[in-house]
């Protein structure tokens, strides 16, 4: 190996420097001669707070300033949560490890120890997440699901202080932190299905640094990545982004993909759901997205753009 050293990009946010950190830690055990060092980097989206992601445009505001640092060899390598990285990398970059799944649900964190049946009428539920505020009014149309930005702990805080009574978010990130004691309830795939690589790490480099991608061989998960890639082809072929109403998961079992979807309108009035079972990741994102469609997905798409 002619690479003695490597540089990771990351966001400053206390669960991007953990990510940063845990593929440090995996480059140095397959690699113990390696050094490997960490580029901290505050991104648009982290200093945009005020308004909307999808005003801003999306969660692709997360990593633009972390692709830069590749493109000008200030860093070799960006770790993402794969769910914040848009279905279509731009052709400089690849990802050629999509891994380390943690657990992909949502979780519920109420302010009164009530679960998400034992809410009362009303009750303020914070999430910027299109997908989340749907399924979450689909189950309680009487909820009031109110915008909040900001990292793992400002959400938290919010909810501490009062101005909110329960926030929802990933069990990947709580579980990272250390902050799984905060859960108040885990919600079920039925009740809320995640976004396409929630839970799973992404590994971005330049596209065709083959020195690199030999690097990064021994952290490849063939079935995490098979996985991710049909929940991401459903993303890209319906021309959707990280802050739509969209929502796909898919589990490998003996040596078979099953892939479930959905789309629906912000309110939570419609929600289209379509299954496929096979052996290859794009044809079965591919079905379940000629079904959505066929069911009305575009329509509903708009109407939460």
């Amino acid at each position: 190996m002619s690479i003695t050293k490597v540089v990771i990009a990351t966001r400053q946010s206390r669960l991007a420097l953990w990510q940063a950190h845990f593929i440090q830690s995996k480059l140095r055990a397959a690699h113990p001669e390696l050094t490997v060092e960490l580029l901290a980097i505050t991104t648009k989206g982290d200093r945009w707070l005020s308004s909307p992601l999808a005003e801003l445009g999306g969660k692709g505001l997360f990593i633009k300033e972390l692709e830069q640092a590749l493109l000008e060899g200030k860093a070799d390598l960006a770790v993402h949560s794969v769910k914040d990285v848009p279905a279509d990398l731009p052709v400089a970059f690849s990802m050629p490890v999509i891994g380390f799944r943690e657990d992909v649900r949502d979780t519920l964190v109420s302010a009164s120890g009530a679960g998400l049946a034992g809410l009362p009428r009303g009750a303020r539920i914070g999430s910027s997440s299109l997908r989340r505020q749907a399924q979450l009014l689909a189950v309680r149309g009487d909820l009031n699901v109110l915008p909040i930005r900001g990292n793992v702990e400002t959400r938290l805080k919010k909810l501490d202080d009062g101005d909110f009574d329960a926030v929802v978010l990933a069990a990947a990130g709580l579980n990272r932190l250390g902050l799984a004691r905060r859960v108040t309830e885990f919600l079920e795939l039925d009740i809320c299905l995640p976004a396409a690589g929630q839970g799973a790490l992404g590994i971005e480099c330049r596209a065709g640094d083959a020195e690199v991608v030999e690097l990064l061989a021994p952290l490849q998960d063939a079935k995490v990545l098979a996985c991710v890639t049909a929940e991401r082809k459903v993303t890209q072929a319906l021309g959707a982004d990280c802050s739509s109403p969209l929502a796909a998961h898919a589990v490998f079992s003996a040596d078979r993909l099953t892939l479930r979807a959905l789309v629906a309108r912000p309110d939570g009035t419609q929600v289209l759901r379509a299954q496929a079972v096979g052996e290859d990741p794009v044809s079965v994102g591919a079905e379940v997205t000629v079904s959505l469609l066929a069911r009305g997905a575009a329509e509903l798409l708009s109407i939460g753009a």
